[in-house]
């Protein structure tokens, strides 16, 4: 069922390879963020009837609803929900970065401020597997930057009301507001505001391919974290590695959506062959099977190499959401580790704990972006301006210096304004 492939034999770019959801959404969603930018909240509680199957009489959701679905929580999970939020925020707190002046000469202020965006819209999934999880990843490093105030959207169920664990999670995560309504036409109304769901300056938060595409063609407009594809795990582990706890951790993210990637990498041929065998076995049990199934025989594959530096520098072309590290000595292979967005350490450090509990963000760069970009963070709901002080005689000293560069590119203009206060 899911493939093996021999390193040595096997081109890179075939390892590598993907199967991907090709359907051009594009127009769709131009469409849909076109009727929402023109028509508002009709055009919110229209898709709220087609899509979500929900008659709405209101879409925000009233803040004793919160309180409510706080209050009524199991208190098992509260307290896991809350013993979690307060390791996201030991985390993210670290994070914070202040401003600075620098003041090199005399009459010379140089510095630069840091400033919170004045609303974060965050969209966080609905469907057939709601994620409180996400509320608590994007909402606390939004309320650690200082962000004046937090936007929550979510589809609806057809019962009208959003998963309470959502919203008891959004009230321990210090979200402002609450809307009901998901897909891209939520990500619209975030870009362009609506009568009741205000504008946002930021959009964080993962989403189905209608939400990513919405988030790519209001981009500009508002700021957004990143394009978020299918969920990715990578595991590399040696020969004495547990089969089973590798097959389950390959599960855990093939579980997520069809189109979620699941790969095993392995000096070991045993442990190839053995946990090809687990999955089968681990499959059957599994209440997501079908999605599961469908993920690895799309997307999984267990790949066979020489040792475990050829394992990493795979892993490095990779650039995988997760990264698991399940051999002896994992600290060893910490700095060769290039590309990844988050990395597991350990054969007791599965994929899950980060989703859930440790602290550290879940929010991950997809699809090979971890080349370039980074897990969310308090840096995300930020902004950086800097700014400059010049006295008199310190412009006065500089300024035939300014004219001549300026001279030099051919803009005249600029020279003048350094020269014009010389007298």
């Amino acid at each position: 069922m899911i493939q093996i492939l021999d390193a040595g034999r096997v081109p890179l770019p075939e390892i590598l390879a993907r199967t991907e959801d090709t359907r051009d959404v594009s127009g769709i969603v131009a469409g849909i963020i076109e009727d929402v930018r023109k028509n508002g909240d009709a055009a919110l509680l229209r898709y709220a009837r087609e899509f979500d199957g929900a008659e709405l009489d209101a879409l925000e959701v009233p803040r004793e609803r919160l309180d409510g679905a706080l209050a009524d929580l199991d208190p098992a999970l509260r307290s896991v929900l809350e013993e979690a939020a307060e390791n996201i925020r030991s985390f993210h707190r670290r994070q914070v970065q202040n401003g600075f002046v620098v003041s090199e000469r005399n009459g010379v202020v140089l510095g630069q401020k840091v400033t919170p965006v004045d609303r974060a819209g965050v969209y966080i999934p609905g469907g057939t597997a709601p994620l409180p999880s996400t509320v608590l990843m994007d909402c606390i490093p939004a309320k650690i930057a200082g962000c004046p105030e937090i936007v929550v959207v979510s589809p609806p169920t057809c019962g009208g009301d959003i998963s309470p664990a959502i919203l008891a999670a959004a009230r321990i995560a210090g979200a402002d507001r609450v809307f009901r309504c998901g897909g891209a036409q939520a990500v619209a109304a975030l870009a362009y505001g609506t009568e009741s769901v205000p504008k946002a300056d930021k959009i964080v938060g993962p989403g189905n391919a209608f939400v990513a595409e919405a988030k790519r063609q209001v981009f500009g407009l508002v700021g957004i974290d990143m394009i978020a594809g299918p969920s990715e795990i990578l595991v590399i582990a040696d020969a004495n590695s547990d089969a089973r706890h590798l097959a389950a951790d390959l599960l855990s993210q093939a579980e997520h959506d069809k189109n979620a990637c699941a790969v095993l990498i392995t000096d070991s041929a045993f442990i190839a062959q053995a946990v090809a065998g687990e999955l089968e076995a681990q499959l059957a049990s599994l209440p997501r099977r079908e999605i599961a199934r469908a993920s690895l025989e799309a997307n999984g594959r267990i790949i066979l190499t020489r040792d475990i530096p050829e394992a990493i520098r795979i892993a490095n072309a990779l650039a995988p959401e997760h990264l698991e590290l399940c051999v002896d000595n994992p600290f060893d292979c910490l700095d060769q580790v290039r590309n990844a967005g988050s990395i597991f350490l350990g054969r007791s450090c599965p994929e899950a704990v980060g989703d859930y509990f440790a602290g550290a963000n879940h929010t991950l760069p997809t699809g090979g972006t971890a080349r370039f970009s980074s897990p969310l963070s308090v840096e995300d709901f930020v902004k950086k301006s800097q700014f400059i002080y010049y006295s008199s005689s310190a412009l006065s000293a500089a300024s035939g210096k300014i004219a001549a560069f300026a001279r030099q590119e051919g803009l005249e203009g600029h020279a003048r304004s350094a020269l014009a206060r010389q007298g």
